[in-house]
């Protein structure tokens, strides 16, 4: 039996036992097709995307499960065609992603400015690789620039979700489709290797969504109505800078509205930690061997890694602490801790990169390391 039957068989039990009244209702599932699934559960109308490793498990699952729901699934012929199919299947008012890694998500990068500049609502997943270049298929944190920054040309930006469990990463896909619904604009998953291999318990079920905004510039045909056109070309003097300016009001609502980080024990710390997706994991367990070692350490873990959490940051910093930020990269999120903090309190980084992953032990040495500096 393939696995996303038997994944489906599970679901429908799960389903049963929950309205049943029993308490225990989870599954047992890798990551990959976890978010596939969740996907699917959020209204997902199609799926396009290339294999490529760590994230091939999303792809297989789509295959076998989107025509069992009468949705769409095609493999496409490479990174470039998915994005295009996603930007065509979008503009018709369909709820749709696609998945890759790495090296294909940057494949993507002129597709999703297209998506950005036409106002389209998208979501990609993005399970993280070892780069640059081919680089390897170890778990990495590298792509954050790339996210956070908008990785194509233009003046514009993407919502990044960053989840630490493979229970989160079901959990952001819903949140993604209606965040991407409710702006007209792309929204990326950002996981990794780890998250999108590793095996947990989850919970699948659709929760509460949005009142989202009607979809009356969808190409549905234009009997009855004035046509819609969808577009990223704006040659008329003026009109492509009153895009922009439009865009950017949008984002700013979203820095004001959308925010997402969790804190814990930052409130009598003398360092606190900064990190996100998997390398927050490694934290936390760091962190708590520190505090019962009598260490004085907290952490921030950011949710949405863009719009970043700089507010929050940037309170914490009011008193002096030292700020330790880890990454499994040569260090990205770090610049936006930094920005944040705006030179209120020291910032010290420690990652790996290339697929490098650090250890509780490693972050603890150097949290302890950062504690007899302070005293001195």
């Amino acid at each position: 039996m393939s696995t996303a039957v038997n994944t489906s068989k599970k679901k429908n039990e799960a389903q049963k036992q929950k309205a049943s009244g029993e308490t225990d209702h989870r599954i047992l599932m890798c990551g990959n097709e976890a978010l596939a699934e969740s996907a699917i559960i959020a209204g997902c109308d199609a799926y396009f995307g290339y294999p490529i490793t760590p994230q091939n498990e999303v792809t297989a699952y789509m295959s076998k499960r989107m025509p069992e729901e009468g949705r769409v699934f095609v493999q496409s012929e490479s990174e470039l065609a998915a994005i295009n199919m996603v930007f065509g299947a979008s503009a018709t008012g369909k709820r749709t992603m696609t998945s890759s890694s790495s090296p294909g998500v940057s494949l993507m990068q002129e597709g999703i400015s297209y998506l950005a500049g036409a106002e389209l609502p998208a979501v990609i997943v993005n399970v993280m690789r070892g780069g640059p270049g081919l680089g390897n298929i170890a778990p990495s944190q590298g792509d954050y620039f790339q996210a956070t920054r908008g990785g194509g040309h233009g003046d514009y930006r993407t919502i990044v979700l960053g989840p630490s469990s493979v229970q989160e990463l079901v959990d952001c896909m819903q949140l993604a489709f209606d965040l991407a619904d409710q702006y007209q604009m792309p929204v990326i998953v950002l996981a990794d290797g780890i998250l999108g291999q590793m095996m947990e318990p989850v919970v699948l079920e659709k929760k509460p969504g949005r009142k989202l905004p009607s979809k009356d510039w969808a190409l549905t045909g234009a009997k009855g109505r004035q046509q819609n056109i969808v577009r990223s070309l704006w040659l008329a003097e003026g009109a492509l800078e009153r895009l922009n300016y439009k865009l950017q009001g949008r984002y700013e609502q979203i820095q004001k509205d959308e925010v997402l980080c969790e804190q814990y024990g930052v409130e009598d710390a003398d360092i606190v930690v900064v990190a996100y997706g998997i390398a927050a994991r490694i934290v936390r367990g760091a962190v708590t061997i520190a505090r019962e070692e009598g260490i004085k350490v907290g952490w921030i873990r950011p949710v949405t890694l863009w719009p970043f959490p700089s507010e929050q940051i940037s309170k914490a910093a009011d008193e002096l602490r030292i700020f330790l930020t880890v990454e499994l990269s040569m260090g990205q999120m770090v610049e936006d801790v930094k920005l944040a903090i705006s030179g209120k309190s020291p910032v010290v980084f420690y990652g790996r990169p290339g697929g490098g992953v650090p250890t509780v032990d490693e972050v603890l040495d150097k949290i302890r390391q950062l504690t007899t500096k302070r005293k001195i």
